[in-house]
């Protein structure tokens, strides 16, 4: 294994973390990076969505601003998934931090969406579904060799 500190990385360095020195091998893609693209990928994605609600939302006579509330929530998620990909990415061990508060975030949204629907469809559609399957975890190679009798 070689210490290896590479290059600053995009979105987490506009955090102005700094980049601790990572443990790798190197020349291995061990497809650790695949979360991290994903999250950062849904958080870019989040993007022109706010765009959409900051078009859309009407500012509702009982709710004043409802419209810059959730564009407001959703760019907090937008930032939360790529800032968590970002540290991913990075190897940095304070990735559960955003990650538990993106989580925070999602959960109070999901939650939101499903109070203020209206009974029926709409409430239907504001209740997420869960996947047919979870994904079931791979098993890791042991770092040890397993002792023969």
């Amino acid at each position: 294994m070689a210490l290896v500190d590479s290059a600053p990385c995009g979105a987490a360095d506009v955090l102005f973390l700094p980049r601790p020195a990572v443990l790798r091998e190197q020349g291995t893609n061990d497809g650790r990076r695949w979360p991290a693209m994903a999250l950062i990928g849904c958080g870019l994605a989040l993007l022109p969505w706010l765009l959409v609600l900051a078009a859309t939302l009407p500012n509702a006579p009982s709710v004043p601003h409802w419209s810059a509330a959730w564009v407001g929530l959703d760019a907090l998620e937008a930032v939360g998934l790529t800032a968590t990909g970002a540290l991913l990415l990075r190897r940095d061990p304070r990735h559960p931090l955003t990650a538990a508060a993106t989580a925070a975030l999602l959960i109070a949204d999901a939650w939101i969406d499903i109070v203020t629907s209206a009974p029926g469809a709409e409430l239907a559609a504001a209740i997420p579904t869960p996947p047919p399957q979870p994904p079931l975890p791979r098993p890791r190679p042991s770092a040890r060799p397993s002792p023969t009798r």
